[in-house]
């Protein structure tokens, strides 16, 4: 059985659209500033919908989380990573982990945009034996770099893989993506000092800040400021930024590192974003939309 081959199929690469991502590359490459940011909000624009309608389609996920994520994965797909979704498995690829593993939608659509995948292949999200799991799955789904489900797991790995890359002397960068309620849990904390003290420099933890979690405010459950002044000390360069801003991702995500440090995006988001009855609302972190409420979630992220 093949690294992405299970039950449900194997998940090819859609050749088609990994044309379409290289050409957006490309253009992005050379693009001003004004242009670059309209083609990531168009690009965003276009997930956000596809997961709206995923989502209503089968019944489950997690809508807010799904969201607030779309920029910061926009983002780094599109302007960041070095990856080649027709070899997902290339040795100098960088790596991103999505730690917050429970938005899926968010990253297998970003993937399927890309061509790591057909996105018909969405419409099976969460089926029986489908590769498409409601946690990502590293041996089911090509471009996905580790299996997740318990939160507070990403970042350790993170710093393995980034140690690994080294030992390596590969110039390969590892991303993490982390929600701000897993980093309650202490795994995180011990793998950020674990980063400074080695000196990841190749290292970079991405947070989406939404402020929400299950069933309450980050804040309620047990507070998580001064974010950044905790990550400052431990070590780690702070950038915070509104997480909604493509421009602003990329000026904090690929800004010249200041010495041997890992770095922290802070990225100020709001979950449910492009969907005013959503917005901010700590129902949705799992809620799915009636048919109603889905038309006119699709009606306003036009």
């Amino acid at each position: 059985m093949t690294l992405t081959q299970t039950a449900g199929g194997l998940l090819l690469p859609d050749h088609d659209a990994i044309g379409e991502w290289r050409r957006l590359r490309d253009r992005l490459a050379h693009a001003d500033r004004a242009a670059s940011a309209a083609a990531l909000a168009a690009l965003a624009g276009g997930i956000r919908r596809t997961v709206i309608s995923t989502i209503h389609a089968v019944g489950l996920g997690h809508t807010g989380g799904d969201l607030s994520v779309t920029d910061i994965l926009t983002t780094l797909y599109g302007a960041v990573l070095r990856i080649d979704p027709a070899r997902p498995d290339w040795p100098e690829r960088d790596r991103l982990i999505l730690s917050k593993g429970h938005c899926s939608v968010a990253l297998y659509t970003t993937l399927a945009t890309c061509g790591f995948f057909p996105a018909d292949r969405l419409a099976t999200f969460a089926a029986p034996m489908s590769p498409l799991n409601g946690h990502p799955s590293r041996k089911a789904v090509p471009g996905v770099e580790t299996s997740s489900g318990p939160l507070g797991h990403g970042l350790p790995v993170g710093v393995g893989v980034a140690v690994g890359l080294r030992l390596r002397g590969s110039p390969a960068r590892t991303v993490v993506v982390l929600g701000d309620g897993e980093l309650q849990e202490g795994s995180n904390w011990e793998a950020a000092m674990t980063a400074a003290h080695r000196g990841l420099s190749s290292l970079t933890a991405v947070i989406d800040r939404n402020g929400l979690q299950q069933g309450a405010p980050t804040g309620d459950t047990n507070d998580l400021e001064p974010l950044a002044d905790k990550w400052r000390a431990f070590g780690w360069e702070v950038a915070e930024v509104d997480g909604h801003d493509h421009l602003a991702l990329l000026d904090a995500v690929t800004a010249p590192r200041a010495g041997r440090r890992p770095r922290c995006v802070i990225a100020r988001t709001v979950k449910g974003r492009g969907v005013s009855f959503m917005e901010d609302r700590v129902e949705w972190h799992h809620k799915v939309p009636d048919a109603e409420q889905t038309r006119m979630a699709l009606e306003e992220l036009r």
